[in-house]
């Protein structure tokens, strides 16, 4: 079966063409966490590829590292490395499991993977309002954000993928701008403007925009009379499966009863026990 085609990739790469190198600061959140996250595995890797779209930015934060784009087939040779960092594109991949199995491919037994990107609460507030404006001026609705996946269903990807010790989990930046025209700018400078398959690819109606960003305003403003957005960012773990890796305990193996740890008395669930 043919993977559908949400992401338009030529467009995809344009829009990143086009960025701003000063405009980056979702991969600069992404460099944080990952530096960190390493910190805390304390080891150390001395064979790491990276998966993104902004090659010469990786570049300078990981000079020796392997950097590859995110494309549909990545150019990652099995078994080769001892880390992958899949960085800032999973949100836009046609397959996502497929990507993740080739990063776990490419890993090492007991090779670590870190893979971050945008979550399904980004930009909830220009997505409610841009639908509302098209609904008021046009009386439908067309593609202007891309689908992003929720924290609660992100975690199975990693077991889908093969992965040992999957830990999915989220961190929400709140960013504040003049008006919703400021932000829709500052995704462009980011490469993060809409390169959705079904797009609608004419100039939108300044009407339109207009309409959302009066909307936004009234909906979405803060303290200081600008508008907030919300950017969530998801980090997703796991380790190459191998031998020495803590393993679950088999059901039933347990020496201990969880009843007289807690100091509680144990109830049974069977009716036919009681009657």
């Amino acid at each position: 079966m043919k993977t559908p085609q949400i992401t338009d990739r030529r467009a995809l790469m344009r829009n990143r063409a086009r960025a701003d190198k000063n405009g980056l600061f979702l991969q600069d959140q992404a460099a944080d966490e990952v530096h960190e996250r390493q910190v805390e595995v304390n080891r150390t890797f001395t064979d790491v590829a990276i998966v993104t779209g902004f090659h010469e930015y990786w570049a300078e934060k990981y000079p020796d590292a392997t950097i590859v784009s995110d494309e549909e087939t990545l150019a990652l040779e099995p078994q080769s490395f001892d880390l992958v960092l899949h960085m800032m594109c999973l949100h836009w991949a046609n397959d996502p499991v497929g990507q993740l199995v080739q990063c776990r491919h490419a890993l090492r037994p007991d090779g670590l993977m870190l893979c971050t990107f945008l979550g399904g609460q980004t930009l909830h507030e220009l997505r409610a309002s841009l639908a509302e404006a098209e609904a008021n001026i046009t009386g439908g609705l067309s593609p202007r954000v891309a689908p992003m996946g929720e924290i609660r269903d992100l975690g199975g990807l990693l077991q889908r993928a093969g992965f040992a010790l999957p830990v999915a989990d989220s961190a929400t930046l709140t960013a504040s701008y003049v008006n919703a025209f400021h932000l829709m700018h500052d995704l462009r400078k980011m490469g993060e403007n809409n390169a959705l398959a079904q797009r609608v690819k004419h100039a939108t109606r300044r009407n339109l925009l207009t309409e959302a960003a009066c909307i936004y305003a009234d909906h979405f403003h803060n303290a200081d009379n600008r508008v907030d957005a919300t950017f969530e960012s998801i980090t997703l773990t796991g380790w190459a499966p191998a031998e020495n890796q803590p393993q679950p305990l088999r059901p039933g193996s347990a020496k201990a009863r969880l009843a007289d740890a807690l100091g509680t008395k144990e109830t049974s669930l069977n009716k036919s026990n009681d009657e």
